[in-house]
């Protein structure tokens, strides 16, 4: 059985105050995008998580595939068959586009269906959960607007299907955690539940990521590509997460190109 994990970008990212529990709460629409990773099970005589594509930092064991396939097999014991779980990486890591998060939800769900689980929407939002914050919201996988950790979500009716989209991926890491010990948690700059009644010409002056002042300071590549784009005709560009992926709004089929002294991989997504 095969699925196809896509990604995702923020449109808008406020960090609004820091908690009792050490997370902070955000405020922030989740959008899906078509980039996708390569997701596969298939009978074997031992469970076994094969991965190519990308590499993978860390133990097989602490990928969110293999924490979901756990997650589930200890809540429905003797149900889970063995399998060999093939994963393609082709989303970058650690550039803001969800990708880990996505394996991990489409995993519960791959489970779901070929187990016949018959879990709910809910009951898989539920597990993912348990695997991270922005996990459930792969579940959905429609416009979210998302609070609390990330977790709490809700639809938002907001549609780039007239529009292109250009995700530029430098080859650099940002690290969430050094991220958020920048941040000034503040009440956020815009209501986001309104996005859906904003014109998307006007999101320039209105939508902002708070994350981009202290990463643009440490990472100047990422302002300048931002602003490259911006000249080459984006309604709107952004900073995706934390980063490092810088995201381009333009007319259908427009192309910016990007010129920069930092090795960076390139997508359009019609």
């Amino acid at each position: 059985m095969l699925s196809f994990p896509n990604g995702k970008i923020n449109i808008g990212l406020y960090v609004t105050q820091r908690r009792d529990d050490g997370y902070h709460d955000i405020e922030t629409v989740f959008y899906p995008v078509a980039l996708h990773d390569v997701l596969e099970i298939v009978p074997a005589a031992e469970t076994q998580l094969h991965l190519s594509g990308r590499t993978v930092a860390g133990n097989s064991t602490d990928n969110l595939i293999w924490k979901a396939y756990q997650l589930l097999d200890n809540n429905f014991p003797g149900r889970l068959p063995q399998l060999d779980i093939y994963l393609h990486k082709i989303i970058p890591m650690g550039a803001g586009l969800g990708g880990g998060s996505a394996d991990g939800a489409y995993m519960l769900q791959l489970f779901n269906d070929y187990c016949h689980l018959s879990l709910s929407k809910e009951a898989l939002i539920s597990f993912a959960l348990q695997l991270g914050s922005d996990c459930p919201f792969f579940i959905h996988n429609i416009p979210q607007f998302a609070t609390g950790r990330g977790e709490l979500m809700s639809d938002i009716a907001v549609s780039l299907g007239g529009y292109s989209i250009q995700l530029i991926c430098p080859n650099l890491h940002v690290s969430t955690g050094s991220a958020f010990s920048l941040i000034k948690p503040k009440p956020a700059a815009y209501d986001l539940r309104q996005l859906h009644e904003l014109p998307i010409t006007e999101w320039k002056t209105n939508i902002s990521n708070d994350f981009e002042e202290s990463v643009f300071q440490q990472h100047p590549v990422l302002a300048d590509i931002k602003q490259q784009l911006y000249d080459q005709g984006a309604v709107y560009a952004a900073m995706s997460g934390s980063g490092s992926a810088i995201f381009g709004i333009l007319a259908k089929g427009k192309k910016a190109e990007i010129k920069t002294n930092t090795a960076f991989e390139l997508f359009y997504l019609e």
